[in-house]
Parts: C-alpha cells; structure tokens; sequence
C-alpha cells in the first residue's frame, strides 16, 4: 500500500469523515456522501461486481487499492474490505498520492 495513502485513510478516520462496511459504505454511496470509495484488491468477485456496478451508477469515484489486512491496519480496525470516504479534501489527497486512473471522474 502506498505510505501517503494509508496515512490519508488514518487521517480521516480521526477526523470521523470515513465509513467502513458493506451496508455503511452502500448508505453513504446512495445518500451521496461517499466521495470515493476504498475496496481492497483482495475482495470476493461479488464485492468487487455490485460496489463497481453501485459506483458506476451513482457517480461516485472508486479504487481498488491495498489487501482488506492493509486497509483495516491503516484506520487502527481490523480487516477491512470498503470504506468510503466523505470528505472530499481527503478523497481528492488519496487520488493524487495513487496517480492512477479512477472508474468515475467526479468529486466536488
């Protein structure tokens, strides 16, 4: 995982601008508050379908980056599979630290 990034994650979990989960991350993405949306490289092939699918359809940008081992140790959690992020500052930091292409190019 990308130093940067993971410090970006731990910083918007203390700041209480992150939501992890399944259910979590899917409100956060149909109420438009998710501005991008982690998924670790490690999730099931059904995940990784319905959250690309979800984000395709709602606008909202999406990265696959890190194990759920690395995500979950980046927040001070254990393993995580999603977090959104509801910052937009934030998720604008963790885009430019990864350099890579996202599926959908939108954040406010």
């Amino acid at each position: 995982m990308n130093p940067k990034f993971g410090s970006y994650l731990g910083l918007a979990m203390r700041a209480g601008k992150l939501a992890t989960g399944d259910e979590l991350v899917l409100k956060a993405i149909r109420s438009g508050e998710a501005r991008l949306v982690v998924m670790a490289e490690d999730a099931s092939p059904n995940t990784r379908k319905k959250f690309r699918d979800k984000c395709k359809s709602y606008q909202t940008r999406l990265v696959e980056h890190g194990s759920r081992v690395e995500l979950g140790a980046a927040i001070g959690k254990e393993e995580r599979v999603l977090i959104a992020v509801l910052e937009p500052g934030f998720a604008r930091q963790m885009v430019a630290c990864l350099g890579v292409h996202v599926e959908v190019e939108h954040i406010e």
